[in-house]
């Protein structure tokens, strides 16, 4: 991923950064519907997103968090029944109460109708102190769905990263996405911005990764020391007109679920 071609030309972001972060901490990404501008919210003017195929390494690991109730966002396998998502897709619009488990599927490897697996959530965890009233803070927005079957090879599952990648690091973010719900759209060529802390404690991983509504929950990658993908964070915010996220940092819920 060395000398991404272009990156640096789409990418003002930085620049853009301070006056766009109260944006970014307010706004989950699922939950921006209406906005009063053409573009798309986390996309910018210039669209990087591709199609991937989901039968390909890393993205072989995930799949639609369908609700019942209606809407979806984007979850990772990380165990042969555990899948990572976002803690805010959990929630009710309506009640802001988190609904109940069995009204959500997992549907792994999802394009156009078709899917690899499937199974029915049993139970979830969500971040301790996350508030589904005000689907935060951001820094908990993440959460643990305990699938009813397992739906592994192992093969499909992803590691968490067990630190914060430094800045400009090579990173990639796909999900499925509201513009194009059926396949799976990728940024395959984005970095790592930084840290910033949140008040009260904890951390988010900043990028300028494209992504709009329906990428919630999507794993951001980075690649380790032995070239594998990693989970480095999962998609919670989203900027209102650049190519710009926050994540929750992987190691915050690997250090949580030890």
């Amino acid at each position: 991923m060395a000398g991404l071609p272009g990156a640096t030309a789409r990418r003002p972001v930085r620049r853009l950064l301070l006056p766009l972060l109260l944006l970014l901490l307010a706004l989950p990404a699922a939950a921006q519907e209406g906005l009063p501008h053409p573009l798309l919210p986390g996309v910018g003017p210039q669209d990087p997103r591709q199609p991937v195929d989901v039968a390909a390494r890393p993205w072989r690991g995930l799949g639609r968090v369908q609700r019942e109730t209606g809407g979806f966002c984007t979850g990772a396998l990380v165990g042969a029944r555990e899948v990572l998502t976002a803690a805010h897709c959990l929630v009710s619009p309506r009640s802001r109460q988190l609904l109940r488990p069995s009204s959500m599927h997992f549907l792994l490897g999802y394009e156009r109708g078709a899917y690899v697996a499937h199974a029915r959530v049993a139970a979830f965890r969500v971040a301790p102190g996350f508030s589904p009233q005000n689907s935060g803070p951001a820094s908990l927005d993440w959460a643990v769905l305990v699938l009813e079957a397992p739906l592994g090879p192992a093969d499909r599952i992803l590691p968490l990263m067990r630190e914060l990648p430094p800045p400009r690091t090579p990173l990639m973010l796909g999900g499925y996405q509201q513009d194009r719900p059926e396949v799976l759209l990728a940024d395959a060529a984005c970095r790592a911005i930084g840290r910033v802390s949140q008040p009260g404690g904890g951390a988010l991983l900043l990028h300028d990764c494209a992504g709009t509504r329906g990428v919630s929950g999507a794993p951001v990658l980075a690649q380790g020391p032995d070239g594998a993908w990693q989970v480095a964070g999962i998609a919670s915010r989203v900027g209102m007109q650049v190519a710009l996220g926050a994540a929750v940092p992987a190691a915050s819920v690997a250090a949580e679920e030890r």
